[in-house]
């Protein structure tokens, strides 16, 4: 497979505390299935909240999550592992105190392309970062996401693009 150097794809979905949120992300400029082209993404970073913002913290000694997924299908609501379209996901766990002091907070990455050998391929025009949270207020997530452009014969690539809607 003929390969490009590595670029980066960046991407925001703002959350609320009471609905699941997503947004597209257009890839149509590097992937073209029927023109054998595919992107590659060997590795996702994520940032919880804005560069400044103080992220809330759950009320009584309760505990709150953030999550994110990045999927190859359109959402309505968090999916888990097992859905075919998931390609990355992950949560930031809080708990408080009995007094409202921060006592824990943990970034975990449940499943991500640099997990895999050679990071995960994708064939569609269209990604979408959804994201959720419970007991928490993060007014956004971001992911950045380390690609490159690869070349797949035709029928590879449609079999990949229809795999993944």
């Amino acid at each position: 497979m003929a390969r490009t150097d590595s670029f980066f794809i960046r991407a925001s979905t703002l959350t609320d505390t009471t609905n699941f949120n997503q947004s597209a992300i257009d890839l149509g400029a590097y992937v073209d299935a029927l023109g054998k082209s595919v992107l590659r993404i060997h590795n996702i970073s994520v940032q919880y909240g804005t560069p400044m913002e103080v992220i809330g913290v759950p009320a009584g000694g309760n505990t709150g999550a953030v999550a994110f997924q990045l999927t190859t299908q359109s959402q309505s609501a968090m999916v888990d592992l097992t859905n075919r379209s998931v390609v990355s996901s992950g949560k930031l766990l809080l708990a408080a105190t009995d007094t409202d002091t921060l006592a824990l907070a943990n970034d975990h990455l449940d499943v991500g392309p640099q997990d895999f050998t050679d990071g995960y391929l994708i064939a569609v025009e269209q990604m979408y970062l959804g994201v959720d949270q419970q007991q928490s207020s993060v007014t956004q997530i971001s992911v950045v996401l380390e690609c490159t452009v690869e070349t797949m014969t035709q029928a590879a690539a449609m079999a990949l693009a229809l795999s993944q809607q």
